[in-house]
């Protein structure tokens, strides 16, 4: 069987591995455009920041090692230019020349490739993407010379690798994003915390605005200017382009295979394209997610397992219990000292869905509060009006890993938050609590769901403010430091003794409580409700509204 491979790297090499431990007999050809077959792309910005000093421990696999442990003819510097399905043909390009390769079946991971918006400028020599090894080279060259000042463009995942690259090699940095928050994927909530982080190491964050133009400055300290759409001009020795990719499918559409309007290749839950004897995996595919829509996941995990999936299939060893299930888009970025993590369905994809659901935020430690060092988790949780996990999200200096791969499981099993709460978890005070953040998000979910906590949220608030009662239960001290215009302040342990106070003060108005976090005003909408109040209690409390809405003017003693 002859099997030409397009693309190496996670998707196409994790496929020709898997076909050569099933097939010993098969004939595996694997193209790749580039001068490396197998790197650590994932490792990349620690290259640049050189937490990761040897180079060579990026490069995995070489064409020979290949050669010698798999028998596979891995050809570098050769660029599929074209593919004919109805001859099975695969034309090639390299410095030798032009040849045609037939195949029996061919598989497609040809990744994605960086958007290069419509910018004047993009094309100088100080601008370049961090996605391969050449490009680390080159951008450690600019950093070796002596480069001082570096603007980043976009702020997601690699983006925010790429600022605390830098920033660790002592360039002044500048991220800028479009988006309203640093970290679009995750929800604004927590993004804070993330922005929070970048600005007390030193990076400016700019986010809402646009670039638009790249300008040399010749003669100058600095090699170029980037003007911005909010009138700024941030000068840069470096820049770093990264404002998301595309599936690089051009190849698919040339043979005529279907792809999403966004151009993702369309594959079958064996990874099996339009055509029946081409495969796809990796960056350019489209997966089905948490809410049901088809778009790519530019991910190394989902890459190699459809590679090995792919390769299952095209020789007939595909379990059908095996196949391709919804692609969680779990990740994790460290931001300097602090952990940011998500899996599933965020607040934003599942109101953009049209997806009914409930979020709750919790604050738990990380591990038991008596034992040293216990540090805060800031975990939201999605899940449907059924009760079922839908996604999750987390924030904080240690735990955070732990806590959104056992929601990713909980999620891939197909969970409840019934379950999440009955999880049994490893427990010792240096690990864990009794009650693991996990299982507190679990229990709030349940009370949701049986009516015994009803929740308001930050987007509430102007709303609130202006109808309803705030009910502010923390101690004095709390709220003397501040709080919202017009709250009335009862601790919750005061309570049960002064409602009359709370229903002189509402009147018929309906009573929003809070405190720091959401518990003690979770105890006291328990007390509210069986008064007879028209009660609510803020999800994730003060912690969550202030991270949501940072420009908020709190009132203090000061003030007052």
């Amino acid at each position: 069987m002859k099997i030409v491979i397009i693309g190496g790297v996670a998707g196409g090499m994790s496929a020709a591995a898997r076909a050569r431990r099933l097939d010993e007999d098969a004939q595996i050809t694997v193209l790749e455009r580039g001068p490396y077959v197998s790197f650590a792309n994932c490792g990349l910005p620690y290259h640049l920041g050189e937490e990761i000093t040897d180079r060579s421990s990026l490069l995995l696999q070489s064409p020979e090692s290949l050669r010698a442990s798999l028998d596979l003819d891995v050809r570098t510097g050769h660029e599929a230019t074209s593919i004919d399905p109805v001859r099975r043909i695969v034309t090639v390009r390299s410095a030798a020349g032009t040849q045609d390769l037939d195949y029996d079946a061919l598989v497609l991971a040809p990744g994605a490739t960086a958007i290069r918006p419509p910018v004047p400028g993009l094309d100088l020599p100080q601008v370049h993407t961090l996605r391969t090894v050449p490009d680390t080279d080159t951008l450690r060259a600019l950093v070796d010379q002596g480069a001082r000042r570096a603007v980043v463009l976009g702020a997601g995942f690699i983006g925010l690798e790429a600022a605390e690259a830098l920033r660790l090699r002592g360039l002044e940095v500048d991220l800028v994003d479009l988006a309203p928050h640093v970290l679009p994927p995750l929800d604004s909530e927590l993004a804070q915390l993330v922005d929070d982080e970048l600005n007390a190491h030193g990076v400016r964050t700019r986010v809402g605005v646009a670039a638009e133009s790249v300008v040399a400055t010749p003669g100058a300290d600095h090699a170029v200017e980037v003007a911005l759409s909010d009138g700024a001009r941030l000068p840069a020795d470096v820049v770093v382009l990264s404002v998301g990719v595309r599936p690089d499918s051009s190849l698919a559409t040339q043979a005529g295979l279907e792809t999403t309007p966004g151009g993702a290749i369309v594959v079958d839950a064996t990874q099996r394209t339009s055509d029946s004897h081409i495969w796809a995996v990796g960056d350019a595919t489209a997966v089905r997610g948490v809410t049901g829509t088809l778009a790519p996941v530019p991910l190394a995990g989902p890459a190699n397992r459809q590679g090995r999936r792919a390769a299952d299939s095209l020789l007939g060893r595909l379990d059908p219990a095996r196949a391709a299930r919804p692609v969680l888009g779990t990740a994790v970025v460290r931001v300097f000292g602090l952990t940011a993590a998500l899996t599933g369905a965020s607040q934003h994809t599942l109101r953009t869905s049209g997806v009914p659901h409930h979020v709750v935020h919790v604050h738990p430690g990380h591990h038991a509060g008596y034992f040293p060092g216990a540090e805060q988790v800031h975990l939201t949780v999605t899940f449907a009006l059924d009760g079922r996990l839908l996604g999750a999200q987390a924030v904080g200096r240690e735990g955070v890993d732990k806590r959104i791969d056992v929601l990713a499981t909980a999620l891939t099993a197909q969970l409840t938050m019934d379950d999440v709460a009955e999880l049994e978890l490893a427990y010792a005070p240096p690990y864990g609590s009794a009650k693991d953040a996990v299982n507190m998000a679990g229990f709030v979910a349940q009370n949701v769901l049986d009516g015994s906590l009803r929740l308001w949220y930050p987007e509430d608030l102007e709303k609130v403010l202006d109808t309803m009662l705030v009910l502010d239960v923390r101690s004095p001290a709390e709220y003397a430091g501040g709080h919202l215009p017009g709250a009335l302040n009862i601790p919750h342990t005061e309570l049960r003794q002064r409602l009359e106070e709370v229903r002189t003060a509402a009147g018929d108005r309906p009573v929003r409580v809070h405190c720091a976090s959401g518990f003690r005003s979770y105890l006291a909408h328990r007390v509210l409700d069986h008064a007879g109040f028209d009660s609510a209690n803020l999800s994730g409390g003060m912690l969550t509204l202030r991270a949501a809405r940072p420009d908020l003017a709190l009132v203090t003693d000061r003030t007052t």
